[in-house]
């Protein structure tokens, strides 16, 4: 997920330097997943007001790797587990800063 550290509630609230913000780390995100697990494809999502399936009441960009028999979109859930989640998120953060990524972050690119 892609996340401002401002607190804006939906897309409408974006001005244009946060949104185009949000797009480029979303390519980053993208780009890192397909280093890290070799996807097929990747999808964005995001969701604003009730009707829009928002359910979470911050901006927040959702960014998924994609393969052929994922069913995504069916709605079928299952839980992951702690350690795997773990691991994703090292294998996906060493590929954001991979020096094979072409727009790899660096620390100077961390805001905490």
């Amino acid at each position: 997920m892609i996340i401002p550290t401002a607190h804006l509630e939906a897309l409408y609230d974006l001005d244009e330097q946060t949104g185009s913000a949000i797009m480029w780390e979303t390519k980053r995100v993208a780009l890192a997943m397909k280093l890290a697990w070799n996807p097929a494809g990747t999808s964005t999502r995001q969701h604003n007001e009730p009707a829009g399936n928002q359910h979470v009441w911050h901006y927040h960009q959702h960014v998924f790797p994609r393969y052929a028999d994922d069913e995504l979109y069916r709605q079928l859930r299952h839980r992951v587990s702690v350690e795997d989640r773990a691991r994703k998120a090292l294998e996906l953060r060493s590929a954001l800063f991979s020096a094979e990524h072409p727009y790899r972050l660096t620390d100077a690119d961390m805001v905490r």
